[in-house]
């Protein structure tokens, strides 16, 4: 069993770029219930990507925590995971 979450992020407010603080996530596109299907994005060695479903341009910033956004807003937990 994994010892961490998989982080998830959305993009519902239509972000141009979205910094986040892990390089492997999961983008959902928007909120659940309008979320499209859980696409896993890993940068590697790169410090941005590209989600190919949704075409929201995710960058990686060491500054912020592994679960973190800027905007702040669009970082999503499952309720049901808490």
């Amino acid at each position: 069993m994994a010892d961490h979450a998989v982080p998830h992020f959305h993009n519902e407010p239509g972000e141009a770029v979205i910094d986040v603080g892990s390089k492997e996530f999961m983008c959902i596109g928007a909120r659940p219930p309008f979320d499209h299907p859980h696409i896993f994005c890993d940068m590697g060695d790169d410090n941005e990507i590209i989600c190919e479903y949704c075409s929201t341009l995710f960058r990686y910033d060491p500054t912020l925590g592994a679960t973190a956004s800027r905007p702040a807003g669009c970082s999503w937990m499952d309720p049901q995971a808490a």
